[in-house]
């Protein structure tokens, strides 16, 4: 099966220094993978490889079909149209709406179409049960309705990827445990292939996947 994402002895670079020596990872459509290891240890660097924002040293890496070294800057943006990254601090725009946050995506990605855009927003909402919040405004949602809305937007391009980066950090047990079930649901039922950064071994055991563990600047499958 050909890899979606495929790290070859590659090191992993935040500046000019590496902080992960020779990774491999090869990552197949469907996935559902964990990056675990302390704060440091260089989990966060991996996604932002994957994303194009830290450089790749020695090795080889592809993503989406795309080559990472040498990657033209004017080639990034059609990357990082094939992922959809969640953070643990949301990032939503507080200035306006959950609709108006996901229109600003769409619109910064090329969508022209008025009517088709405004059905993918409801078809993103609907995925993630928020549908009827589309007029509220970020601050007047909990932590969990705002990851909801932050899940939507990584949706909005149909990504072959779901970069999760902590994303039940900032939030209680119980919220915890529904944005997994939403995550999970993403990739048993949809098929989205799902790479989550977590420092939570207990996320794995109620939800099994592969398992990279990231410690003294290595990163390997357990």
């Amino acid at each position: 099966m050909d890899s979606l994402i495929s790290f070859r002895n590659a090191d992993i670079l935040a500046g000019d220094n590496i902080v992960v020596h020779g990774l491999n990872m090869e990552v197949a459509a469907g996935d559902l993978v964990y990056i675990l290891g302390k704060v440091g240890s260089g989990k966060t660097s991996i996604i932002r490889s994957i994303t194009a924002e830290n450089k790749i040293g020695r090795g080889e890496a592809d993503v989406c079909s795309f080559k990472l070294k040498g990657l033209r800057q004017r080639d990034i943006p059609k990357l990082r149209r094939k992922l959809g990254v969640v953070f643990q601090d949301f990032r939503l725009l507080m200035d306006r709406s959950v609709w108006d946050n996901l229109d600003f995506i769409l619109k910064a990605t090329g969508w022209k179409d008025r009517r088709k855009a405004d059905e993918r927003i409801d078809e993103v909402l609907e995925a993630v049960g928020m549908t009827t919040k589309a007029h509220k405004m970020p601050h007047q949602l909990s932590g969990g309705e705002q990851q909801r809305i932050a899940i939507a937007r990584a949706l909005l391009n149909e990504p072959e990827v779901i970069l999760a980066d902590e994303p039940t950090g900032n939030l209680d047990d119980e919220t915890t445990e529904e944005i997994l079930q939403l995550l999970n649901k993403l990739n048993k039922e949809n098929g989205t292939t799902l790479i989550m950064v977590t420092h939570d071994k207990s996320i794995v055991e109620r939800y099994p996947g592969r398992v990279f563990v990231c410690s003294e600047e290595t990163c390997t499958e357990q």
